[in-house]
């Protein structure tokens, strides 16, 4: 959450959950609100952090987001899906991540 607030996000949530599913980060910047899941690994052994984000994750993000939307959301906003990867103490930040085909 440090990372974010250091390039100027607002973290709005953390661990923000909708019944199971849970966001790691609702972080703002002016309009745009970002769903940023947040991966760790400890080595190569099991991949890149990115790559445990699957298809069935991503269904999970979106619709918790939907559920943040409706709850939270500003006709203004503009929203999109981030991931940030940890390993061996080395942090990268996707942006724009992947898009579920709306808004």
């Amino acid at each position: 959450m440090q990372f974010l607030a250091s390039k100027g996000w607002l973290v709005l949530a953390h661990r923000w959950r909708v019944g199971r599913i849970e966001i790691d980060i609702v972080a703002r910047r002016g309009v745009l609100v970002a769903f940023v899941e947040v991966k760790a690994r400890r080595s190569e052994s099991f991949g890149h952090p990115f790559e445990a984000v699957t298809g069935a994750k991503r269904r999970e993000l979106v619709r918790a987001a939907r559920a943040w939307i409706d709850r939270f959301g500003q006709p203004s906003d503009i929203y999109r899906f981030d991931c940030i990867g940890i390993r061996q103490g080395v942090l990268e930040h996707l942006e724009d991540a992947f898009r579920p085909g709306w808004r």
